[in-house]
């Protein structure tokens, strides 16, 4: 058995009709680790919303170059960002644990409707205020102590759990 590696995988390409929307997340090695992931589950775009997103060296060390091949951008204010999404009629989903979100894993994802999944800061999640616009909040259900956890491990999940609905 021999490893392989990204020269000599063969894991197909493909993009999903999914926009992965930051609201405020500004940890450098976040912001990266966001970039690989959203490569690595063919996310059709990425949108960095926020002041002080740090596009520097930090964050491209932990991107590993991803950023060169993610179609993104950086817009100032999230609720802008939703509301235009909103008028391209894209589903609006944010992951955020709330009173009345859903299991991720009992939420399906509808295949043929433009996704936006919502994800928040790392001190303070989704704000209320965005929470406001989405159409629907989901969570992944947790068994330890904590009632949260890193916003990258928690995308990466989500993303899992979204792309294996819709292949």
């Amino acid at each position: 058995m021999a490893q392989l590696n990204h020269y000599n995988t063969n894991f197909k390409l493909h993009k999903f009709p999914i926009t992965l929307v930051c609201d405020n997340v500004t940890n450098a090695p976040n912001v990266g680790s966001l970039f690989r992931i959203a490569d690595a589950f063919g996310v059709s775009q990425l949108i960095l919303c926020g002041d002080k997103i740090p596009m520097g060296r930090k964050m491209t060390k932990t991107s590993r170059a991803t950023e060169k091949v993610v179609n993104y951008a950086i817009e100032p204010n999230i609720l802008d960002t939703i509301t235009a999404l909103k008028k391209e009629h894209c589903h609006i989903v944010a992951l955020e644990i709330t009173t009345n979100s859903t299991p991720i894993h009992e939420h399906v994802f509808l295949k043929n409707s433009p996704l936006v999944l919502v994800i928040g800061d790392e001190n303070y999640g989704i704000s209320e205020t965005v929470l406001k616009l989405v159409d629907t909040t989901i969570h992944i259900n947790m068994f330890g102590q904590n009632s949260s956890m890193n916003v990258v491990q928690a995308t990466n999940i989500a993303l899992y759990e979204i792309t294996k609905q819709l292949l």
